[in-house]
């Protein structure tokens, strides 16, 4: 009779607390972590977080060298397939349109690699809380890279795909906030969990370790003058995200 307590006390008690983050923004622990396209298919996974005002936001990207996207319309369609076909540069291209919990991105940036729109770093963000813990709102985004144009699998439209490393994202927005100066923490909550063989709303494959890495911005763009701090994951989380660390370095190679 011992033992079973204990090994409920283990399984069902112990270990899921282990595995589960202290979450700093508890409004965030029930939502849903994945994106849906128009058509409902599951899209991006979400795995960054920003915590401040929609100006602090946009001060934010700005700073660290990220453009505000520009709607869809037949102008900026042309647009954008003359920079892909022609080598242009379109810095604030537009990008396609998801969903969360049935509200299409209310803010895109994006960050150029290479001259034309083919390829191009880009995150969109939803407000998911009107305030936080600290009583700022909280957004939620999805951050890829495009790494050239092609026809979608699982529609056949024309579309971007995304490179399947989207933890790499991740890390290189967090570090452009951070080298910008426009954060004051750093601190991470559990999203989908460990994926291997994730599929997004066009068919393009990714693999993540399942954690969003969420930054609190400065106020109006003022710059920290101090190094910010990043608030550590329960250890457990630290040890898989070490482990997947390495084969995901395994996986790009």
């Amino acid at each position: 009779m011992g033992v079973l307590v204990a090994y409920l006390m283990l399984a069902y008690v112990m270990l899921p607390a282990l595995w589960s983050h202290h979450e700093h923004e508890p409004g965030l622990a029930s939502l849903p972590m994945v994106t849906r396209t128009a058509s409902g298919i599951p899209g991006d996974a979400l795995n960054v977080g920003l915590v401040g005002s929609k100006e602090d936001v946009l001060h934010a990207m700005h700073a660290a060298g990220w453009f505000p996207a520009d709607p869809i319309t037949w102008r900026t369609s042309i647009d954008i397939v003359g920079s892909v076909v022609l080598d242009r540069p379109y810095h604030d291209a537009p990008v396609s349109p998801l969903y969360y919990e049935g509200k299409k991105e209310q803010l895109a940036f994006e960050k150029p690699e290479g001259r034309s729109a083919d390829k191009r770093h880009h995150v969109r963000f939803w407000q998911v809380l009107d305030q936080g813990t600290d009583g700022r709102p909280v957004w939620l985004g999805s951050v890829t890279f495009d790494r050239g144009v092609g026809f979608s699998h699982d529609t056949g439209q024309v579309t971007h795909h995304i490179a399947p490393d989207i933890d790499a994202e991740r890390d290189l927005l967090m570090r452009d906030l951070r080298e910008a100066r426009m954060a004051q923490n750093f601190f991470q909550i559990s999203g989908t969990g460990p994926t291997l063989f994730g599929r997004n709303g066009e068919g393009d494959p990714y693999y993540t370790d399942g954690e969003i890495d969420v930054a609190t911005l400065v106020i109006d763009g003022v710059p920290q003058a101090e190094p910010p701090v990043t608030l550590p994951p329960p250890q457990l989380i630290a040890l898989k995200d070490q482990v997947w660390h390495g084969i995901s370095n395994a996986l790009s190679q």
